[in-house]
Order: structure tokens, then sequence, then C-alpha cells
């Protein structure tokens, strides 16, 4: 049986959604679509926090 050799738990690995969708993924069309939707003209109001 081989050996497992353990991962150290004192380091976070952070990564962004980006790395986990593929570049030909059809919601990166979608998102490019709703990005230049004119929202204020469709009565959404845009609120940054």
């Amino acid at each position: 049986m081989p050996i497992i050799t353990p991962k150290s738990r004192t380091q976070i690995e952070f990564k962004s959604l980006e790395d986990y969708i593929e570049k030909d993924n059809t919601v990166r069309f979608i998102d490019a679509f709703v990005e230049k939707l004119e929202l204020d003209q469709l009565f959404f109001i845009k609120e940054t926090v």
C-alpha cells in the first residue's frame, strides 16, 4: 500500500471562480452579454457595496 503524503493544514489555498470555469464555457458568453446591457434603461438599479 503506497504512503499518502499529507498537505499542510496551516496553509490556505485561495482560488478564483475564473480558475474553475473553462474558457469556452457558455456562462462566459452570458456574463459578457449581461455586462453590456444598459440595466438602468431596463429599470434596474445598480448598487455597489
